[in-house]
C-alpha cells in the first residue's frame, strides 16, 4: 500500500515498492527498456508524454468521481469538464493511430482505463460520447486489439451495473 495516500496499486520490484500507476509504467519502462518501450527516445517526445499523462491525471478524476456520484447542476458541471477534458484529447489524438504515433505508449495508458466507463458516464449524464467524439471511440478499438490492454479492462456493462447499483443505494437514482 502507498505510504503516504494509503491506496493501491504498488509494484513491488526487488523488494522495493514502487507507488502510483503512471510511475510505475515509467519505472518498468526505465528497468526494461529494451522489452517493450512505453516512452518515446527522443527527450522532447517523452516530456511530452509525461504532460499528457500527467494531465490525464489531474483532469479527469474530479469530473469521472462526480459525473458517477452527482445528480443535477454538479453533473451538468462535471459533464461539462470532462467534455472539455475529452476535446483537448481527441485534438491531441489528431489523425494518429496512438497518442505517441504509431506506437502504443505512455498516453495510451493513462486514458485507456476510461473507456470502461464510457457507456457508464453516457448513461448516468445523458450525453453521448461515442457521437462527439468517433477519434477517440476508434483509437479505444486500436488499443483493445492488444492482448495486454483487452485482458485488463473491466467489463464496461459490470461498470454500468456497479455504478447503477451505487447511485440506487447511496443517491436513491435508478
Amino acid at each position: 500500500m502507498n505510504p503516504i495516500h494509503k491506496k493501491i496499486p504498488v509494484f513491488i520490484h526487488k523488494g522495493k515498492p514502487i507507488c502510483e500507476s503512471i510511475i510505475q509504467v515509467q519505472y518498468i519502462d526505465e528497468v526494461w527498456p529494451d522489452k517493450n518501450p512505453i516512452l518515446p527516445s527522443d527527450p522532447y517526445q517523452r516530456a511530452q508524454a509525461r504532460f499528457w499523462s500527467n494531465y490525464i491525471d489531474k483532469k479527469t478524476s474530479g469530473p469521472c468521481k462526480a459525473l458517477q456520484r452527482e445528480t443535477g447542476e454538479k453533473q451538468e458541471v462535471a459533464k461539462m469538464e470532462f467534455m472539455e477534458v475529452l476535446k483537448t484529447l481527441d485534438s491531441e489524438l489528431g489523425d494518429k493511430s496512438f497518442f505517441g504515433g504509431n506506437e502504443f505508449g505512455l498516453v495510451d495508458i493513462a486514458f485507456i482505463g476510461f473507456y470502461s466507463w464510457f457507456r457508464t458516464y453516457e448513461v448516468v449524464a445523458n450525453f453521448s460520447i461515442v457521437a462527439e467524439f468517433p477519434k477517440l471511440i476508434a483509437w479505444a478499438e486500436r488499443c483493445l486489439k492488444r492482448e495486454s490492454v483487452a485482458k485488463v479492462l473491466p467489463d464496461s456493462d459490470k461498470v454500468l451495473k456497479s455504478v447503477s447499483d451505487y447511485r440506487k443505494k447511496i443517491l436513491g437514482i435508478n
